[in-house]
């Protein structure tokens, strides 16, 4: 399937997937796409390697294998290959999650059902927005008033910033649909966004999940639909604190 690099929810990584192309369709392995970018395409090197998925031992978890080897299994699939785009660009944040994932399953074990804060971790990484944005347009959000969020305030998303992190949500948007929802995880002001960032992820914030559901074609400038401000009277997806929240 072809990635569509200018879609405004992929700037973040743009020029780095026209340097990897259409990997897996042109021939390549995500593996070696991913390998062949180099430390002065990036804001630094990424502390791990990317091999084959097959690297991975039956009997040992994915999270424990990346921790014990600081090699990333690898797909070919768009899945995969955005999970590699993040580790790019988010190198400290994606190896904190790593260890707390690691460290979790050092001390309890892999469980069927898992426990708070690894279930907080695997949506993070899965699944993730991090928004930085006025306090009108932050307030709005935690109290999802979706009309104050995304239209008495529009205006003020020309000073907010939502960067995409959860891998499976970009592989997701790779085929827009409206329903598409974010787990936002809020953040100050500020320019170095991996430190904000990693001095949010502690164990004991994670566990509570504090994270916001936001349907991100809803979003400014996003998708055309929503100049149409009708757009926001799907009560579907635009529900309201009180009604079930699901995240396609």
């Amino acid at each position: 399937m072809t990635i569509d690099w200018s879609r405004p929810w992929l700037e973040p990584y743009r020029r780095w997937g026209a340097v990897l192309g259409q990997t897996p369709e042109d021939g390549r392995s995500v593996a070696e796409g991913l390998s062949t970018l180099n430390a002065s395409d990036w804001p630094s090197s990424p502390p791990v390697h990317f091999v084959p998925s097959t690297a991975l031992p039956e009997n040992e978890a994915y999270e424990a294998f990346i921790h014990r080897t600081q090699t990333v299994p690898t797909r070919d699939n768009l899945h995969d290959l955005f999970n590699g785009l993040v580790w790019w660009r988010f190198p400290r944040a994606k190896k904190r999650l790593n260890e707390l994932q690691a460290a979790e399953i050092a001390s309890h074990g892999i469980r069927q059902v898992r426990g708070a804060l690894r279930d907080a971790l695997t949506l993070f990484d899965e699944n993730a927005a991090l928004l930085q944005a006025p306090v009108a347009l932050t307030d709005a959000l935690q109290r999802r008033d979706w009309r104050a969020l995304f239209i008495t305030h529009r205006s003020l998303w020309a000073e907010a910033k939502l960067t995409l992190f959860g891998h499976a949500l970009m592989e997701k948007l790779v085929t827009p649909r409206k329903n598409i929802t974010a787990h936002v995880w809020l953040l100050p002001p500020g320019d170095d966004l991996e430190t904000l960032l990693l001095d949010s992820l502690k164990p004991e914030v994670l566990a509570q999940k504090p994270f916001h559901p936001l349907p991100v074609l809803g979003v400014p400038l996003w998708w055309p639909d929503n100049d149409a401000l009708d757009f926001y009277e799907d009560k579907t997806v635009f529900r309201g604190p009180s009604e079930t929240s699901k995240s396609p």
